[in-house]
């Protein structure tokens, strides 16, 4: 346990069976202990392995086309058989994770870190600056999130780049108002101000104090908002907003299948099973994570049963 965690326990802030972080390795460790947080790790990692090599995984080329071989079924040439084009589909799939990930995680990300630091500006500085961050906050979250979408693409244009920033613009907000919330609960605790009476900075406060505390719980959260934003760039495409073809993004690829289903249904099975994997995996490990920042799921079972009986006694 940290000094700052010692600190925090001693003067009745924290529980003591409370979970403290011992840096990100031995927060991996705890989150891969747990059947549920190696499998899903796992899986997202062989996703992230399969988006770098696609070029040497991917049977054939994604924008070959062959109008002889159109609408083929499943074979050990094509694994999930041509488009309309004949086109390979199991390829198209492979090279649609690159486009997935390439939009999902540099929009969440940019939205957690752009958040986290008008947030904690807004919580920590207080005046003038957070009333008017709050108002911009509450203006985008009150801002429906698909004609704000919509509104931005047509100005912007239908690319990767314009997906990024609007889903990143409009998953911001949350993060800030989070890290602002949090942020005003940990100013209030007598550790930060001790070091303030010692003469510790605003800059090493926030640094080495606050910012390690806010931002664990955070990181659910974008393990969580990452399938979302897969979900809204594959809608975009598939609505011919986002990534436009022949460009073999998942959502162009369901667009396309969904149009020839009649007389070929295996177009969208590749897409479908891979969106279904990768959210899935993104949100098991996020609830991991949870249950490891949770302290409740860290109590063993007799102790959690003779604390709830205790809360039955009351």
């Amino acid at each position: 346990m940290s000094v700052q965690a010692t600190q925090q326990v001693l003067l009745g802030e924290t529980e003591a069976g409370a979970y403290q972080p011992r840096g990100a390795l031995g927060f991996a460790r705890d989150v891969l202990r747990r059947p549920a947080g190696a499998v899903a790790t796992s899986l997202i990692f062989l996703m992230l392995l399969v988006a770098i090599f696609c070029p040497l995984i991917a049977p054939h080329n994604p924008d070959a086309i062959n109008l002889a071989n159109t609408f083929a079924p499943p074979s050990i040439h094509h694994f999930l058989g041509t488009d309309s084009l004949g086109r390979d589909n199991f390829s198209r799939v492979l090279y649609g994770t690159r486009i997935a990930l390439e939009v999902a995680l540099p929009s969440v990300l940019t939205a957690f870190i752009v958040g986290s630091v008008l947030g904690l500006l807004a919580g920590y500085l207080g005046g003038l600056l957070d009333k008017v961050l709050v108002v911009a906050f509450d203006s985008l979250i009150s801002f429906p999130a698909v004609i704000l979408g919509l509104a931005l693409l047509s100005l912007l244009g239908p690319s990767i780049k314009s997906v990024v920033f609007v889903i990143g613009l409009s998953l911001m907000p949350y993060y800030a108002r989070l890290v602002r919330a949090q942020t005003l609960s940990e100013r209030k605790n007598q550790y930060v101000k001790a070091q303030r009476s010692l003469g510790a900075s605003r800059t090493r406060v926030l640094r080495r104090h606050i910012l390690p505390n806010v931002i664990p719980p955070l990181l659910v959260i974008v393990s969580m908002d990452i399938p979302s934003a897969i979900i809204i760039e594959a809608g975009l495409a598939f609505l011919g907003l986002g990534v436009q073809p022949p460009t073999p993004d998942w959502g162009v690829i369901l667009n396309d299948g969904f149009t020839n289903i009649g007389t070929s249904p295996w177009e969208i099975v590749g897409p479908i099973v891979a969106l279904i994997i990768m959210t899935t995996a993104f949100t098991v490990l996020g609830e991991t994570m949870r249950d490891v920042l949770d302290p409740r799921q860290r109590l063993p079972r007799r102790r959690l049963f003779a604390r709830k009986l205790s809360y039955l006694d009351v």
